[in-house]
């Protein structure tokens, strides 16, 4: 049988920097841990923002924990749109010259003039995991997923290997809707480009 991984959805959400943070919530506020997520370390958080762009803005935008070291807005291709915004497809931290937006909180505001971006999916793996399907970090790949009426082979898939990862595929809430997904989804490598 071919090794086969979880294929998680992730709705639109932000990764902050501390020094962001405290200009949203107010100096001495903390990130508050409401559901740990698949990935070790990394955790949604209680506190929500607005995305504010051109046409609209998002309401209650979850805030993805811990603090990073650069201010980051991943939305699906639809939010993005409605919003005004062109946000290239790229991998997380890759955000040289992707949208601008504005990020509202409770205490305050910020204009950031690069961060929001459609993000590429992808496939964490442990090092181990990587080695049973023959694939090595930034890998590409075809991911194949069996949903009821709606089976789909996933291409430009990259893969993303380390020590720190969970094994799991990340799509956004586009590709989701589009291949009618689950709640629990499993998905396998059916070809290395």
């Amino acid at each position: 049988m071919s090794f086969q991984f979880i294929v998680e959805t992730s709705a639109r959400h932000v990764h902050l920097t501390a020094e962001a943070f405290a200009v949203l919530f107010g100096e001495g506020k903390e990130l508050t841990v409401k559901k740990m997520l698949s990935q070790p370390g990394q955790f949604a958080s209680e506190e929500r923002v607005t995305i504010v762009g051109p046409k609209k803005e998002l309401p209650n935008v979850s805030i993805l924990g811990p603090f990073r070291s650069a201010n980051q807005v991943e939305l699906s291709a639809t939010d993005a749109r409605s919003i005004g915004i062109t946000a290239p497809i790229r991998e997380s931290g890759d955000v040289a010259g992707s949208g601008a937006c504005k990020i509202v909180g409770p205490a305050g505001e910020l204009e950031i003039s690069e961060g929001v971006i459609v993000a590429k999916r992808h496939i964490h793996f442990t090092p181990e995991d990587a080695e049973k399907c023959g694939v090595k970090d930034k890998d590409i790949v075809w991911v194949r997923v069996e949903t009821e009426g709606r089976k789909a082979i996933l291409g430009d898939v990259v893969c993303r290997v380390s020590p720190n990862y969970a094994t799991a595929m990340h799509i956004d809430t586009d590709e989701s809707n589009a291949i009618a997904a689950p709640r629990s989804l499993m998905g396998e490598i059916v070809s290395v480009d």
